[in-house]
């Protein structure tokens, strides 16, 4: 009994030892399996970051995914434009559109503070050519928007080889790193395709949110960066694409659906190639509309919303003279073409020219032209005489202007007084004088011209 007694614990002994090990098997399993997550998690990570900085599958562009890697988010030392005070960066984005132009017949150029490039995408989708947008960055901006251009090319389709962009920034000494700093307030408040149909891919929606949060409170003419360079931005947009024609337009309009394909077919007409040809420049007619949940796509909506107030001329309130001379009386009453369509895609409206008009002051229309035609006065920044002047110069230079009759574009609300920024009547006033003094350069460099403005 004794001995069976000293024998009874044993099992009891036994049966700790395999729990033991059973827990032992149980911590080791845990144990890999949060080492496969940190693994796994750590390889995400490098591909977030690699896909950040330009990195992406070796020919994913091809395939229709992420564009191609373009090296580590840097800049060269850029150029310096003829006054000194800014620096110009050509072509940052993802995937390089200039050098691959080639015979470019047209191309629609435009520009934007950080605060308005959510637009872009819309305008891309409507323009169905190549366009050219210079950004203005302000002093410990760079960075910041290098980044957010790279990830709204990489994340929205509509982008990636159709967009080149031009940084431009003050200049002075490099900045020593900024990064992305998206400003307060919920994604998605707004549409931020701003009238048009919401952007298909997800990526490219919450890049377009992430835009809209870095430029609440901000406005192109109230940064805090200092002046906003419009006139220079148009010309380097202008001279980003090495195109024959080309359209200057504001980030936040829209043109009628078609009108790329349809200017094409009007310049392949015999008419366009006589003499003169070349000194007319095609006013597209502009507009604004108070809603922007649907925006017009072609004349016969246009009038509709016309008819019922929707729809008005651009400046409508804020200078009605500045637009006048377009003549939208006699422009909205004549007939809207029907749309042109082919087997596989609309191609727009037919065009032709509708009437010219003789430029008076203060017209500052919107106008397709050749890209020879004078650059933009860089001298005029902020508001006020930025757009006058350029189209007073094409008036003393001999230029014809000739309205296009089924072609529009569409700002995105109403153009209303309060709205602006506080300094906008003194900006007005100091450029209204620098006015003056460009209409007495004018008489110098057009000695023999017998038109004056």
């Amino acid at each position: 009994m004794a001995r069976l007694r000293l024998l009874l614990p044993l099992p009891r002994a036994r049966c700790w030892g395999f729990r033991a090990l059973f827990a032992s098997l149980l911590l080791l399993a845990a144990l890999q399996l949060l080492y496969l997550g940190l693994l796994s998690a750590m390889h995400g990570r490098q591909q977030r970051l690699r896909y950040s900085r330009g990195g992406g599958r070796p020919g994913a562009a091809a395939r229709g995914g992420e564009p191609q890697s373009r090296g580590a988010l840097t800049l060269g030392p850029g150029r310096l434009d003829p006054s000194g005070r800014y620096r110009l960066y050509q072509d940052v984005g993802r995937s390089p559109v200039a050098g691959d132009a080639g015979d470019l017949e047209l191309s629609l150029a435009t520009h934007s503070s950080l605060h308005n490039l959510h637009h872009l995408p819309a305008l891309a989708r409507r323009w169905q050519g190549l366009l050219a947008v210079a950004v203005f960055a302000g002093p410990g901006e760079l960075s910041a928007s290098l980044q957010l251009i790279h990830n709204l090319e990489g994340h929205c389709p509509c982008l990636r080889g159709r967009v080149t962009f031009t940084l431009v920034t003050p200049s002075g000494p490099p900045e020593k790193g900024a990064a992305p700093g998206p400003g307060g307030g919920e994604p998605g408040t707004r549409d931020p395709q701003g009238g048009e149909p919401p952007d298909p891919h997800p990526a490219c929606r919450r890049a377009l949110a992430q835009l809209r949060r870095y430029g609440l409170g901000r406005a192109n003419y109230a940064l805090s960066a200092g002046p906003y360079p419009n006139n220079l931005l148009r010309n380097a947009a202008r001279r980003a694409l090495p195109s024959r024609h080309v359209l200057v337009i504001d980030v936040d309009m829209l043109p009628s659906a078609g009108l790329h394909p349809g200017f094409l077919r009007l310049l392949g007409r015999p008419e366009e190639g006589r003499p003169g040809a070349g000194r007319t420049v095609y006013v597209v007619p502009a507009l604004e509309m108070r809603h922007t949940r649907r925006l017009p796509q072609h004349k016969a909506e246009l009038q509709q919303l016309y008819q019922v107030a929707e729809v008005r001329p651009f400046y409508a309130e804020l200078c009605p003279r500045c637009q006048a001379p377009t003549n939208y009386s006699r422009w909205i009453n004549l007939p809207a073409a029907a749309t042109a369509t082919t087997s596989t895609s609309s191609t727009g409206p037919a065009l032709r020219v509708a009437y010219t008009q003789e430029w008076t002051d203060p017209w500052e229309p919107f106008y397709i032209s050749r890209n020879t035609v004078p650059p933009y006065d860089e001298r005029f920044e902020q508001y006020g005489f930025n757009r006058i002047s350029q189209a007073c110069e094409l008036h003393v230079a001999g230029y014809t202007f000739a309205v296009l009759d089924n072609a529009f574009l569409i700002h995105k609300g109403f153009k209303l007084a309060s709205e602006f920024h506080p300094q906008k009547d003194e900006e007005n006033r100091r450029n209204r004088i620098l006015f003056r003094q460009f209409k007495q350069d004018l008489k110098l460099k057009y000695p023999d011209s017998p038109r004056w403005c």
